[in-house]
């Protein structure tokens, strides 16, 4: 038997190169994330149920990259937080959220906060707009039995459809509100301006957004069960891309479930794995998947090569799948393994178009979960989605309960539950990623991320090697 050699990010370096770049601000990260759908950075939030809801999804669309929701939800919950991403912002909110004028206040104050939005808009028995209702009224209500239209505001500013962002900016200012609704000569709620809308697109300009101005969200399905209606629902919900999620995707059920979403959807946006291996690529591609992600057992909290014995050192899965991905014009996402944003770069010269990234977002204020402190310092929980509590959580979900008499030595667990330091906004943790990356590919001499993978050299070094690139013979304060 040949036993070929793997590498993983530590066990090389990137060579430097003559470079012509003179700021980072000359590098252009902009990245296709599958066949079909580019990235203005080349970062994707891991699709793990203490990584990326919707909160995480907008701040990753916002800063041009794209959140990928878990699918431990039932699928009503998952269509939703997919819904959350795509009303955050938009040029037009075609459908904006409205209450009838004879509902309680109390009905309304909850169906407003369970949607998460600061007002609705107000309809009579016709559906016609007779009001709007804001969080102003809600707080000054002091009898949560009366009828909306008792506290709705009734003098509100409209304007007709077709009118452009621009003239909505002057309107919204001019008028000083912040809800503009877009009504039809019948009365009839054709659309909403928002000033939140308005100044988010000043605000983001590297925002990633879809045909209707709205940030660009994924979400993952699973191989088994409910699968096909999962699908279904987060397309009507219009979700931007589907991922396939199984720890081993070269699979016959992986393979399965591509065909069969593809056949009933061929128009959506399928991305699968995990694989790593080019034949594991190949199949999926053969599939029709429009996007591979790469990575076995390389995640911080994953120990399937620990269980299993089976894995593939990520820089050599990435280069493997990567060819492959080349010949056949479908981009490969490195999943697991990334600890720093040297190693992002070093994914993305060995051939990968992006990078999925997992612990270093888990511990952020948009990532699931409250934070805990132990020791006097803050963490939050961060999971692997092959863990037993994410098992056990997992059934809950899909069966409603868990059954006591289950017996937990049924589980073989592949991932592990920790916790990870609270680190604040994945705004700032972002900057820092997408800094290093651009400053890696001047280092490389590249001004693109295609032009860096045509242009680099990986140098493999030792032990001693390692260890001179990290920070030696002080005390680092």
């Amino acid at each position: 038997m040949e036993i070929r050699e793997g590498l993983t990010f530590d066990d090389v370096l990137l060579v430097p190169k003559y470079s012509d770049v003179t700021t980072r601000s000359q590098t252009n990260l902009s990245t296709k994330l599958s066949r079909n759908i580019s990235l203005n950075i080349p970062f994707i939030s891991a699709n793990m149920d203490t990584v990326s809801e919707a909160s995480m999804a907008v701040a990753m669309a916002r800063a041009g990259g794209i959140g990928i929701i878990h699918r431990f939800l039932t699928i009503q919950e998952e269509s939703a937080q997919v819904l959350k991403v795509k009303r955050s912002s938009s040029v037009v909110i075609e459908n904006p959220y409205t209450i009838s004028m004879n509902s309680t206040v109390r009905k309304a104050y909850d169906y407003a906060d369970d949607m998460g939005v600061s007002g609705l808009l107000v309809l009579d028995d016709d559906n016609r707009l007779v009001g709007i209702v804001t969080d102003r009224d809600f707080l000054f209500c002091g009898d949560n039995d009366l009828r909306v239209s008792d506290i709705m505001t009734k003098d509100v500013v409209t304007t007709p459809p077709g009118t452009t962002a621009e003239d909505a900016k002057r309107m919204l200012r001019d008028n000083r509100v912040e809800k503009l609704p877009i009504v039809d000569s019948d009365g009839y709620v054709r659309g909403l301006f928002t000033s939140k809308d308005i100044t988010n697109m000043e605000n983001y300009p590297m925002a990633v957004k879809d045909a209707k101005g709205r940030p660009m969200v994924g979400a993952a399905v699973g191989v088994k069960g409910d699968f096909m209606e999962r699908a279904e629902a987060l397309l009507e919900a219009e979700v931007d891309v589907l991922v396939v999620d199984i720890a081993h995707g070269h699979s016959q059920n992986a393979i399965r479930t591509v065909k069969n979403i593809k056949k009933a959807f061929p128009d959506c946006e399928i991305i699968a794995g995990n694989v790593a291996t080019a034949a594991g690529t190949l199949d999926l591609i053969r599939a029709g998947v429009d996007a591979v992600k790469v990575g076995v057992g390389s995640g911080s909290i994953c120990i399937t090569r620990v269980i299993t014995g089976s894995g593939v050192p990520q820089l050599t899965a990435v280069m493997d799948c990567a060819r492959v991905g080349k010949e056949n014009d479908i981009p490969i996402i490195s999943d697991g393994g990334t600890r720093t944003s040297g190693d992002a770069t070093k994914a993305l010269a060995a051939g990968a178009s992006t990078v999925m990234l997992g612990s270093i977002l888990g511990g952020t204020d948009e990532s699931p979960g409250t934070v805990l402190t132990k020791n006097n310092k803050r963490y939050k929980v961060y999971r692997g989605m092959a863990s037993l509590a994410a098992s056990i959580g997992r059934k809950s979900k899909e069966t409603g309960m868990t059954a006591l008499e289950d017996d937990l030595n049924d589980y073989v667990a592949e991932g592990v539950e920790a916790m990870v330091p609270y680190k604040g906004s994945v705004t700032d943790i972002l900057k820092q990623l997408t800094g290093g990356v651009r400053s890696g590919l001047s280092y490389c001499g590249a001004h693109t991320i295609s032009a860096m993978q045509q242009e680099s050299e990986f140098i493999k070094i030792s032990r001693a090697g390692l260890a001179e690139s990290q920070p030696h013979d002080v005390s680092v304060m």
